[in-house]
């Protein structure tokens, strides 16, 4: 069974995102208190930790939840493979895939040290269609 490992949150743009103990998700804007939420295709951004790990088997030390700027940590499912318009069950909240991977504008501190990153890759953005609250270890599941 997939899982929310962490959820993350920041209050500006471009920076690390840190673990907070719930979200809120509102319809036509994402998780409420997080910078980039708001009424556009990409509310909320997931990261699975197994890609993470492929980043941590590079040789990259302490990557914690947070650390890609991801709001949602997942882990149980290959998030990169699913499909746009894919429908997740978060906990009690409904998502759609929007968006899989992302352009770099900016290379991140984890790019300088590595070459590469793994968010523009295996990061996916899902809009919140049931609004309410997750937590970690909530399950996550294909709908």
């Amino acid at each position: 069974m997939a899982i929310v490992k962490a959820i993350n949150i920041s209050d500006r743009r471009g920076i690390i995102k840190h673990p907070v103990p719930f979200a809120e998700l509102r319809i036509d804007h994402g998780i409420i208190g997080d910078a980039h939420a708001g009424n556009w295709h990409r509310q909320i951004s997931l990261l699975g930790q197994e890609s993470i790990d492929k980043m941590t088997a590079l040789g990259v030390e302490g990557l914690d939840p947070g650390k890609f700027a991801e709001n949602i940590t997942t882990e149980g499912i290959e998030l990169h493979t699913l499909p746009v318009g894919t429908k997740l069950q978060i906990g009690e909240c409904l998502t759609e895939v929007t968006q899989i991977g992302k352009k770099c504008h900016q290379h991140c501190e984890i790019y300088k040290k590595v070459g590469m990153c793994i968010m523009p890759k295996e990061g996916i953005f899902v809009k919140v269609l049931t609004e309410g609250t997750i937590h970690p270890g909530d399950p996550v599941s294909i709908v």
